[in-house]
């Protein structure tokens, strides 16, 4: 897998395409790092519509990713898989960039962006 700012697994392209599939809706997987959360940070999944002027665009697996600029040096390198469990399944978000997060696996902090962390 080349090295891209995200960088998605098979299992979570598919899963992406499946859950676009049930929802009815077609769009850009955008990745973005907000502020907040216990460490600081926090990332953000979800489909958008429209290319905004400061997004980096990719495409993996024939999914379509939209990446900010400003997350794009936090998010760089960043693997998301798609994990199935006893307890169901779920996103993992594997940063090379997080240097703490928090218990709950959802808040984390760089070396160059501690965020604002709140109360979890």
């Amino acid at each position: 897998m080349e090295n891209q700012i995200v960088n998605l697994t098979e299992a979570a392209a598919l899963q992406i395409k499946d859950m676009m599939k049930q929802n009815e809706e077609e769009g850009y997987l955008r990745v973005s790092v907000k502020g907040g959360g216990c460490s600081g940070l926090s990332y953000g999944m979800g489909i958008d519509h429209e290319i905004g002027e400061d997004d980096i665009q990719l495409e993996q697996f024939g999914i379509q990713i939209l990446v900010d600029k400003e997350s794009g040096p936090i998010l760089n390198g960043t693997k998301i898989d798609y994990k199935e469990s006893l307890m169901g399944g779920g996103f993992t978000i594997d940063n090379p960039n997080a240097i703490a997060s928090c218990g709950c696996g959802s808040s984390f902090r760089t070396a160059t962006a501690a965020g604002t962390p709140e109360d979890c």
